[in-house]
């Protein structure tokens, strides 16, 4: 199998483009070069298989298995980062307090910080004798899946904050001040008023950071026991394919993962239309 049109698009792109504007044709192939290309050559490389040995890869027992911890796991983290990211965001803009500057520059460490270090960190603090996995004597929180959902929470949570925190920072406090003399409670004033404005980007600080979790590597591959049927996720059973020299096997849970990435982003996307719509 090839993908003969998608190669003739490629071939026919400098007729296509014409005489287009300079920074067009610059910016374009270099998203062309840097995004268009590792695409079209994952598909054309798992496309060499037959279909039938790409759906026996893409639904053996230990790649469902690796999907299902990497995706569910990572629906979970994203979800609890959702509440409490936009936690966060609203002490962080809303509240004053010693070294708020300091605690708010903290939220961007997992950004800076080296996803191995983060996952030798992660591992060693939530290990029986680390500081807080000490505390859960009866819970193995290190090398089990517990410990996966750790990471990607570690990972992704920057996101929902610093999706939330412009829309908090725009928020005008006169609509609140209106509903409280129109008789609303903090309670009604916030899940009324100020949850429908921020929904939005809550909605889309838990998609960014559950596509940042579904590819996350460095971190849980450290803190995780990598067993399969257990806490495998699905990146590091690609990295195990490779390692067994199965480059289809890898090829085809990329593909897999490449397919649900692009899901994931139209679900970005729609969720940035429906905010603009929202506001108007």
């Amino acid at each position: 199998m090839t993908l003969a049109p998608i190669r003739s698009l490629i071939h026919s792109f400098p007729r296509l483009i014409g005489k287009t504007s300079i920074p067009f044709v610059v910016a374009f192939s270099y998203l062309a070069i840097m995004l268009l290309v590792p695409t079209v050559a994952i598909f054309q490389k798992a496309l060499t298989e037959e279909w039938s040995d790409i759906w026996r890869i893409a639904t053996d027992s230990v790649a469902v298995s690796a999907y299902e911890v990497t995706f569910v796991t990572a629906l979970v983290a994203s979800l609890i980062n959702g509440l409490f990211g936009t936690l966060l965001a609203w002490v962080l803009i809303r509240h004053d307090f010693p070294l708020r500057r300091v605690f708010d520059a903290l939220i961007d460490i997992p950004f800076a910080l080296p996803t191995a270090v983060a996952g030798l960190t992660l591992s060693t603090v939530y290990s029986p004798n680390g500081w807080i996995g000490g505390f859960f004597p009866d819970v193995k929180i290190s090398f089990s899946r517990i410990g996966v959902g750790i990471a990607m929470i570690f990972i992704s949570l920057p996101f929902v904050v610093r999706t939330v925190q412009p829309v908090l920072m725009d928020l005008e406090k006169e609509i609140e001040e209106a509903a409280a003399c129109l008789g609303a409670n903090r309670f009604q004033i916030f899940f009324r008023v100020i949850f429908p404005t921020i929904l939005p980007a809550v909605l889309t600080g838990i998609a960014l950071g559950f596509s940042r979790a579904v590819g996350e590597y460095g971190s849980t591959v450290i803190i995780a026991s990598n067993l399969p049927y257990n806490d495998l996720i699905a990146p590091v059973l690609i990295i195990q394919r490779l390692e067994q020299y199965d480059y289809a096997g890898a090829t085809v849970i990329g593909l897999v993962l490449l397919l649900f990435s692009f899901a994931t982003l139209i679900a970005i996307n729609f969720l940035q239309v429906w905010g603009r719509r929202y506001e108007e």
